[in-house]
């Protein structure tokens, strides 16, 4: 027989006749779910964290504009709050986590810095055309864009995505980054840079997520393309393949029982907290990258090597 528990922090299994107790990771949140994508921050238990205190900015993004889907919470949290530290101006795109993005706007504000924050589905291509405008007409231009919204959905075989699922799928995680992509690039100049988001579940093949995995496979081939298509234009267009990391997109699409393992899978046997990608973001985002181009970043604690 074997069973799993836990005591203290840590999670373990019990292998049976075989007589092997091990610690198979440190749990970073225990069951709970949402009902709503692509989830919300402020119910989560533990709150994420998503600003390191120690880390501080250089410069490295001073007088810069960035735009970031799904800015107002997880790693998009994560992301604006580092390029606010490094001198950048953020433009939040967010769906309906209205609460969130004001937690998001007040706590940078409280470091000295300023965002703008835009609400709005990026799979109607008139509210992507619209951000852009926005942006220019706030700040004159554009320097990065992150895609980085998205939804994911559990499913047990792939009879059970229906049409719809796997129709919204696509919609936000591949049409909405070709929307706003295409409408910032006329704005993109020499040392612009282009940051989407994929996903080490594309590198595995999760075999619950077919249709997300599908999406971020796409993603990787849009980097790809894209990053050859503007090379000679000096915009540099790079994925980054994140692993687990506690962001709202685990409680709205796992069952709540799952999430107690997730990242347990890793070479360093966790998941991790989305302040620990941030700086990933600002090394693509800045001259620190300036001779990389159509690169997979994989930030998954070892997960999925090579």
């Amino acid at each position: 027989m074997e069973y799993d528990y836990i005591f203290g922090n840590n999670y373990y299994k019990y292998y049976g006749d075989k007589g092997v107790k091990s610690t198979v990771y440190d749990i970073l949140a225990p069951a709970q779910e949402q009902d709503v994508q692509p989830g919300m921050e402020y119910p989560m238990v533990p709150r994420p964290i998503f600003d390191n205190p120690n880390y501080k900015g250089s410069g490295k993004l001073k007088d810069k504009v960035a735009i970031v889907t799904g800015g107002d919470s997880g790693l998009g949290r994560a992301c604006s709050i580092a390029f606010i530290k490094e001198g950048a101006k953020v433009v939040i795109v967010y769906y309906n986590e209205t609460r969130d993005a004001l937690d998001t706007k007040n706590y940078i504000e409280n470091l000295g810095g300023e965002c703008h924050l835009i609400m709005g589905d990026i799979t109607d291509h008139k509210f992507c055309k619209y951000v852009v405008q926005e942006t220019i007409n706030k700040y004159g231009k554009i320097d990065i864009l992150v895609n980085n919204a998205g939804v994911q959905y559990q499913q047990d075989s792939l009879d059970y995505i229906s049409d719809e699922q796997f129709d919204w799928t696509m919609k936000v995680n591949v049409y909405g980054m070709f929307y706003l992509t295409k409408e910032v690039l006329p704005y993109l100049k020499s040392g612009s840079s282009i940051i989407n988001l994929s996903s080490v579940t594309t590198f595995y093949g999760d075999p619950q997520l077919i249709d997300y995995v599908t999406t971020k496979g796409a993603i990787v081939g849009f980097t790809r393309a894209l990053a050859r298509n503007l090379a000679l234009k000096n915009i540099r267009v790079n994925a980054i393949a994140p692993g687990f990391f506690w962001t709202p997109l685990q409680p709205a699409c796992w069952v709540k029982e799952k999430i107690p393992s997730l990242g347990s899978n890793s070479a360093m046997a966790r998941g991790a907290m989305p302040y620990e990608l941030a700086s990933t973001f600002v090394f693509l985002a800045s001259d620190d990258s300036s001779y990389m181009t159509g690169q997979v970043i994989h930030n998954n604690g070892g997960e999925v090597m090579g």
